[in-house]
């Protein structure tokens, strides 16, 4: 017979770490976890190297745990989004990563002593879930620009330049880049016109501490997206601080939308790219579930 567990009180939780984020095979967690286990939370222990494992541990240890702790990056964690949604686990964050652009958009820093503490204050809220073509994602999706960057972005270059690897990648992914043609229908509306990046968000941020838009909370229940249009390298240079903090709106050049649902199909089959993965292709709908998740984190944490 399986025990019953509250969903509100952590008695069990399950604990996946990934030994191959930028910190997960350097990070001492141990004094985290014996504060942890002296309040009372029983460990189930696990490593994970891929998405498919990580899925699978909590596959076989839902029924059983009520809390669902993560240590590794974006990946790791995008990885884990549909198991955590179909069970309805709550979960918490060990920031390990590059980037840790989840952890970012809920408040959190990249202390481990103070994610640790987040767990035992157990302060929660609920947060919107991104859907593409039926994967989930937490950030934010990209096609064009984005997804070069991602594949210049190797884990040697990650393991090397940390937070800094995005802006030489970004760089290198210029050199190879092509424009398209996109038909876009946000909630309806329909827009065309042409693109080198799309961006659509469904946390505050991504890429490395890139604002998705300044509005834009991961509570808020809507996505929101921008394009660029072709731009020279240094007209993408005059822009990159807009970009950066999410201004992007104050440039007439950028074409900004959010919505519920969004309908993109572009000139020729294009890669999709979900924090920071490959997830599928163009032609693509895009929805958002508000309040699909219960996480902790810091008590005051207003995004």
């Amino acid at each position: 017979m399986v025990e019953k567990l509250s969903r509100n009180t952590i008695t069990r939780a399950l604990l996946i770490v990934n030994p191959n984020s930028r910190m997960g095979g350097e990070a001492d967690i141990k004094e985290g976890i014996s504060l942890l286990e002296s309040h009372g939370i029983e460990l189930i222990q696990a490593r994970s190297t891929s998405a498919k494992n990580t899925a699978e541990l909590i596959e076989r240890h839902h029924a059983n745990v009520n809390l669902v702790i993560i240590g590794g990056g974006d990946g790791t964690l995008s990885s884990a989004a549909e198991a955590l949604y179909r069970h309805q686990l709550a979960f918490a964050i060990l920031p390990l990563g590059t980037a840790n652009d989840l952890a970012r958009s809920l408040g959190m820093s990249n202390d481990l002593p103070a994610a640790f503490q987040n767990i035992i204050d157990n302060h929660r809220r609920r947060m919107n879930l991104g859907v593409v073509n039926g994967h989930y994602f937490f950030n934010a999706a990209n096609i064009g620009l984005g997804v070069s960057v991602t594949h210049e972005l190797t884990p040697e270059v990650k393991k090397t330049w940390g937070v800094f690897s995005y802006l030489a990648a970004v760089f290198a992914a210029l050199k190879n880049n092509r424009k398209f043609i996109v038909n876009i229908t946000v909630d309806n509306k329909p827009h065309r016109f042409r693109s080198i990046q799309l961006a659509i968000g469904n946390g505050r941020y991504y890429g490395g501490g890139n604002v998705i838009d300044e509005k834009s909370t991961i509570h808020d229940g809507l996505l929101c997206l921008y394009s660029l249009p072709p731009l020279t390298l240094w007209e993408l240079l005059t822009l990159a601080p807009l970009l950066r903090r999410g201004k992007q709106r104050m440039s007439n050049r950028v074409f900004c939308a959010s919505g519920r649902r969004l309908e993109i199909k572009t000139s020729s089959p294009r890669e999709i790219h979900a924090d920071g993965e490959p997830v599928s292709k163009t032609p693509a709908v895009f929805n958002v579930i508000p309040e699909a998740l219960e996480v902790i984190l810091p008590r005051e944490s207003q995004e």
